[in-house]
């Protein structure tokens, strides 16, 4: 559902309501509670309070048996319009900072009201007509929140819920919850010995263990043999750079809170690259380039670094290091369409690859209200914005367009997968730049023998490899399909007698290219068995007394109950990979 049709809905008047409705319940609970804010979000909605007293997940019980009261009632939600006067005043008489913060910081002359019996809310609305339209709800969590985002200022108390029109779709939603806890990717990669994360080294720093490597470059290594079909060349750039770097491509300006910056015995302020792109220009700068030399097509996976605030930082989904497998194209205007083309081709190969094939497309564009926060000059961005659109119209794209979501520097395609738990998430993203080029004087020799501007493409399949291994993991919950697993296949001889066996099937296996361990512990061949099953290892493979007579192999496949036995020559069979 799109944001718009959401926020016209049913089901968001009744979260809206529903996030009332607790403050009215957390007021019960703490009568000096401080109100903060309490939207609806995508899944449900929350409520930001300032308690005199702690709260925690324990008293969501209490909290909820007082929302069900207050439903029960049927009380009517009312609205009005006060002036910035009057919901100042009314504000300020009821002790609540917050709110008295949020309506000094709007300008507009009229003020919105929601009540609810003695509960009157600033806000915009929309709410359903009375409390007893909130048919069915869920308190979920209580998590911490700066106030407006902000580390300095003040930790609220977040309680998080989730409200439906019916119990039947209460129960679909919160079982989908459940699932989605068996599959989060913070338990299952330690648990699967994918990354860590280590005090020592520092929050929203991954580690990736020999099992996730070999996830990771085998994810790249699939990328970047669909861009070699594509002409792309690899490229290395260092991971820092001079400020000054980054103040011609505009992002010291734009994002000079969120860089890391390195000041040198010198004097000299150097940043941990943010983008890649900045040192892309440089490598395509270094010559004049014919208009038959075009296009240069530049690959790069490489880390980036970002100053995220602690509170937000999750697991893989958001980091500090962040290896993006990145790309940009310099070529003539006249290339441009073919060049998007070949780089959606490679977004649609490998999302089918690993299980995402019906994707949809957010066309991300400037917002024309808002020109300061870009670069570049409205005809240049209506001329990006046109081209990205007829993309999508040839592709037969399933496309919405974002106003407000583009780059700073330009409009870009976002791409929407769905995953097994109907989760969506943007993933690949493909961005048209005339304004870096522009900025970095970047330009080639047409065929009249004159200077042209390049146009460049930045091209992210996988975006961040922290962030779609983080999806990736969920999607499978760990059962990762044959190609992709770390492990493809664990040797277990029954005793210690058959290891030598074992040791010519691992010889068999390693000649095949399959990933192996052979796992010759004394403990019993059950318990083996389990610790392979819990591995999610896609095949077992027993060696015992009738395989070694018969040079054969008992396999197990993962999820499957009946064994089959194979010739060892007839292990390749096995290990077909499609």
């Amino acid at each position: 559902m799109k944001n718009e049709e959401y926020e016209d809905s049913q089901l968001y008047k009744i979260r809206h309501t529903a996030s009332h409705i607790l403050a009215m319940a957390a007021h019960e609970f703490d009568p000096e509670v401080k109100f903060a804010i309490g939207p609806p979000i995508e899944n449900g909605f929350y409520y930001d309070f300032e308690f005199s007293k702690p709260l925690t997940e324990d008293d969501l019980g209490t909290l909820e048996k007082s929302m069900s009261k207050i439903i029960q009632a049927n009380l009517a939600v009312k609205h009005e319009m006060l002036s910035h006067k009057e919901g100042l005043t009314r504000i300020e008489k009821e002790d609540q900072p917050y709110k008295v913060e949020l309506v000094e910081g709007i300008e507009d002359e009229k003020l919105g009201f929601y009540t609810i019996d003695w509960f009157s809310d600033l806000c915009k609305g929309p709410h359903v007509s009375s409390t007893g339209e909130v048919k069915a709800f869920k308190l979920l969590s209580v998590a911490g929140a700066y106030w407006r985002g902000d580390e300095k200022k003040a930790m609220l108390t977040r309680v998080y819920g989730t409200a439906f029109g019916s119990k039947k779709e209460l129960d679909a939603h919160l079982a989908q919850l459940e699932e989605a806890k068996k599959r989060d990717h913070k338990k299952l990669g330690p648990q699967l010995d994918l990354f860590l994360f280590s005090e020592l080294v520092g929050a929203g720093l991954p580690l990736w263990t020999p099992k996730g490597n070999i996830l990771r470059q085998t994810l790249d290594d699939y990328v970047w043999s669909l861009r070699v079909k594509k002409g792309y060349q690899k490229v290395e750039i260092p991971h820092i750079a001079k400020s000054d770097l980054y103040k011609k491509s505009g992002h010291w300006d734009k994002f000079q809170e969120d860089l890391m910056k390195i000041e040198t015995r010198e004097g000299h302020t150097f940043v941990l690259k943010p983008m890649n792109c900045p040192h892309h220009t440089q490598i395509f700068a270094r010559k004049s380039w014919s208009y038959r030399e075009l296009p240069q097509r530049y690959a790069n996976t490489t880390m980036v670094y970002r100053d995220e605030q602690t509170g937000e930082l999750a697991g893989l989904s958001r980091v500090r290091s962040i290896t993006q497998d990145d790309a940009h194209v310099f070529c003539r205007p006249d290339q441009v369409k073919d060049e998007l083309l070949a780089v959606w081709d490679i977004v649609s190969e490998l999302y089918a690859k690993v299980g995402f094939k019906d994707l949809s497309v957010h066309l991300s564009f400037r917002d024309p209200n808002q020109p300061d926060k870009y670069l570049g000059e409205a005809r240049v961005w209506q001329k990006a914005e046109a081209e990205l659109e007829q993309l999508a119209k040839q592709k037969n794209a399933n496309y919405v367009v974002s106003p407000g979501e583009a780059a700073f520097y330009g409009p870009k395609v976002d791409f929407m997968a769905r995953d097994s738990l109907n989760r969506q998430w943007q993933l690949a993203t493909i961005q048209l730049d005339m304004n870096l080029p522009e900025r970095f004087d970047l330009n080639f020799i047409n065929s009249e023998g004159k200077e042209e501007q390049v146009i460049m493409i930045h091209a992210a399949i996988m975006g961040s490899i922290e962030r779609f291994l983080s999806v990736l993991i969920e999607h499978y919950a760990g059962d990762f399909p044959l190609w992709l697993a770390p492990v493809q296949a664990k040797i277990l001889p029954i005793s210690e007698k058959f290891i030598d066996y074992g040791q010519a099937v691992a010889t068999e296996l390693a000649n095949l290219g399959v990933r192996f361990e052979l796992d010759d512990a004394s403990e019993t061949l059950g318990k083996r068995i389990r610790n392979a099953e819990n591995q999610k290892v896609p095949f077992v493979l027993i060696v015992g007394e009738k395989e070694v007579a018969d040079k054969t192999v008992t396999v197990r496949s993962r999820g499957e109950v009946e064994q089959k036995t194979v010739k060892l020559t007839e292990l390749g069979n096995v290990f077909s990979i499609k």
